[in-house]
């Protein structure tokens, strides 16, 4: 697979930090109006701004100019939570609400305004859960408009799995706020049924010394655009951001990325993978990062491959950086498409294993390394079981 664009950036060279800001467009510029709860502030798109360029408005079902209304049988939500978890029904006037991020575009803007309750799930300070967290999604045909907070205290350690099933037409906000020293690792999986369009801006606020680590997972879904954004209420926090997609014939996947380092000495890693297979199958991947000049002492890197099954399939990759300060420890991306490496597949044949079989485990071997980071094995086993039903209609 051969890299299309690789810029690693030392903390105290000039010339790389003007290459990375010399990306195809920097974070500041990305956005057509500025972030807002607001949904009046942000004009109906017609397709030609920056952040909707890649994205088929039709396809939306009304999520884009207001004329998707929720409905009473939109979605269910279950929480399952182990005991001294605070599972919450509160209404937008709570102050924990918000506190994370503010939406950055109109169906962010429209989620926020037209959810009637929001969910908030509280680990208290220093607990630490024996067993993950599990939040149950599950469309049932109308349209929807969700908001769901998860919060750690300091010191508290947990593992959320927020599962999203069946058929709706959702646009949500889902806020981690992590308290100084905290430790969150996250698996959000969209395994809807083929109708499904799903929208979702994805807040995180780590504290000081904390650690955030995401993994999405998109494989069902006619549409699905999610917006994962990170910030630093502090010093020290720490952010891995892991995904993985599989994209089938007909489906627009997309997934926007920003990194804003606004504290110094903090650290960030974005790795996701794709593959894709069928006619028009559409993957989006957009990496911003954005170093703050107070940001010193930052460490980042982000990358995104690419794995073409079939002809037909299109991906569009977008990595970019913007860096304010000299004083950082490193900043890097990449991003690479292509199709199945050759070089493995002789390998493998030449000992004897089918074509079929090898082109299978080459596309195991892709997806593998994110999926064992997990730590989940009843996630990882699901995961790697779904990864092999797809294959089974491909090579």
């Amino acid at each position: 697979m051969a890299e299309v664009q690789n810029i690693p950036v030392g903390s105290t060279t000039a010339g790389s930090i003007a290459v990375a800001a010399a990306a195809e467009s920097t974070v500041a510029t990305r956005m057509s109006a500025p972030p807002s709860f607001d949904v009046a502030d942000f004009p109906v798109p017609h397709g030609r701004e920056e952040e909707w360029r890649f994205t088929p408005l039709e396809r939306l079902r009304g999520l884009h100019d207001g004329t998707a209304l929720a409905t009473g049988t939109g979605v269910k939500v279950d929480v399952q939570a182990p005991e001294g978890v605070t599972v919450e029904t509160v209404g937008r006037d709570d102050a924990r609400l918000g506190r994370a991020g503010i939406p950055v575009d109109r169906i962010a803007a429209q989620a926020y305004s037209s959810f009637e309750v929001a969910g908030v799930i509280t680990v208290p300070r220093e607990t630490v859960l024996a067993e993950p967290i599990r939040v149950a999604v599950h469309g049932e045909g109308g349209v929807a408009y969700g908001h769901q907070v998860i919060e750690l205290g300091a010191f508290a350690e947990a593992v959320v799995i927020i599962d999203h099933t069946g058929d709706a037409v959702l646009a949500a906000g889902v806020e981690y706020v992590l308290g100084d020293g905290a430790k969150l690792t996250v698996v959000c999986v969209q395994d809807w049924d083929d109708q499904a369009v799903h929208v979702a801006q994805h807040n995180a606020l780590i504290g000081r010394d904390a650690t955030f680590k995401s993994f999405v997972v998109t494989f069902g879904g006619d549409l699905v655009r999610l917006h994962p954004r990170v910030t630093y209420a502090g010093p020290g926090g720490e952010a891995e951001l892991f995904g993985l997609y599989f994209t089938d014939a007909g489906q627009h996947q997309e997934h926007r990325l920003l990194v804003d380092h606004n504290m110094p000495h903090c650290t960030s890693n974005a790795v996701y993978k794709g593959a894709l297979q069928g006619q028009d199958a559409h993957a989006v991947w957009i990496g911003d990062v954005l170093i703050e000049a107070k940001a010193e002492g930052t460490d980042t890197y982000e990358m995104n491959r690419n794995l073409v099954l079939t002809d037909g399939a299109r991906v569009d990759s977008v990595p970019n950086l913007e860096i304010e300060t000299g004083e950082i420890v490193g900043a890097g991306h990449a991003s690479a498409t292509g199709r199945f490496d050759d070089e493995q597949l002789f390998y493998l044949m030449a000992r004897g294993i089918p074509a079929d079989e090898a082109r299978r485990l080459v596309v195991r071997g892709f997806f593998a390394e994110l999926v064992q980071q997990i730590g989940v094995p009843s996630v990882e086993e699901r995961l790697l079981a779904s990864i092999e039903a797809e294959l089974e209609s491909t090579v």
